[in-house]
């Protein structure tokens, strides 16, 4: 199959650049698989199609402030994004043929980060004192948001810290701190509809995959069973685990929410409860676990669709 088979028009203006007010005011759009019906709704009444029994997996990943912006040495100005670490860093930037090993890179006052190798796609930058990172990072909001805002304001506003970015663009949730994306399916939960759900009877159970590498790269074979995967490490506890398991014996809907809990899940099948996963589901692939999934819309051509 080929990656021009899932390209589709996109209208670029009808991405929301920023929150609603509410979270569960957002659009959502039900299809029915079996018959074919779609239906257009909000997602305040996402509870309608739940059923007493359901099992509502969620992930709850916490994003890091991984997006940085700095001067090197010569006084440009680049950008990374961290995709995991302590002291030394997994990143990635739109200038990686430049970013050589030796390359000083200045964020902020204090923060001081070196580049000092690279691993395929992914380059390894030291800081020297990695504690500034929170401080200095930004949300690292998608690019297709951040060109919007930037085209719509004359004023440079690539560097501020939004408050209301850094809240929104977070789980209710997030817990577990390693993502370098939000599992943004959730985004639109509030306390008050998951409380709703679950005095419907329906389960909720956690797992745990830390959005890395896979999610930001590029489709760039034209045979998707080409496209390679750098694994994504997730984590599913021995109480979901069980509460999963007992739902697929006895019959009981497992709703994923998000592309990130789908891959747990499904690994889960064939791995341990705490491993990295580079499953790749494509059309051919059967599902074991997962029998709904409530995604957010994606990109044309990409690894989520």
């Amino acid at each position: 199959m080929q990656v021009s088979d899932f390209d589709f028009q996109y209208p670029e203006e009808l991405i929301a650049q920023y929150p609603l007010p509410e979270r569960d005011l957002s659009r959502m759009m039900v299809l029915d698989r079996t018959t074919g019906k779609i239906l257009h709704k909000t997602f305040r009444n996402f509870p309608e199609f739940l059923q007493k029994g359901d099992v509502l997996v969620i992930n709850d990943s916490r994003v890091f402030p991984a997006r940085l912006i700095g001067r090197k040495e010569t006084g440009g100005k680049i950008e990374i994004l961290l995709l995991n670490g302590k002291s030394v860093w997994k990143c990635i930037t739109n200038q990686t043929k430049t970013s050589k090993p030796g390359l000083k890179i200045k964020f902020g006052d204090e923060l001081i980060g070196k580049i000092i190798g690279r691993e395929g796609d992914e380059l390894l930058i030291e800081f020297n004192k990695p504690e500034l990172i929170k401080d200095v990072g930004l949300p690292p909001l998608p690019p297709y948001i951040r060109a919007a805002r930037q085209k719509n304001r004359r004023s440079e506003v690539r560097c501020q810290k939004s408050e209301e970015d850094t809240e929104r663009y977070q789980t209710i949730y997030a817990k577990k701190i390693g993502s370098a994306a939000a599992p943004t399916a959730g985004f639109h939960f509030t306390a008050g509809l998951l409380a709703k759900i679950k005095d419907m009877g329906v389960v909720t159970a956690k797992v745990t995959l830390h959005v890395g590498l896979d999610t930001f790269s590029p489709v760039r074979a034209e045979d998707i069973e080409e496209h390679k995967m750098h694994g994504e490490e997730y984590f599913i506890s021995g109480k979901s685990a069980e509460k999963i398991i007992a739902a697929k014996k006895e019959g009981r809907r497992i709703i994923a929410v998000g592309t990130t809990s789908v891959r747990a899940l499904e690994s889960f099948f064939n791995l341990p409860q705490h491993q990295r996963t580079d499953l790749f589901i494509t059309p051919s692939y059967k599902f074991h676990i997962v029998d709904a999934i409530l995604t957010n819309f994606h990109q044309p051509k990409s690894s989520l669709v």
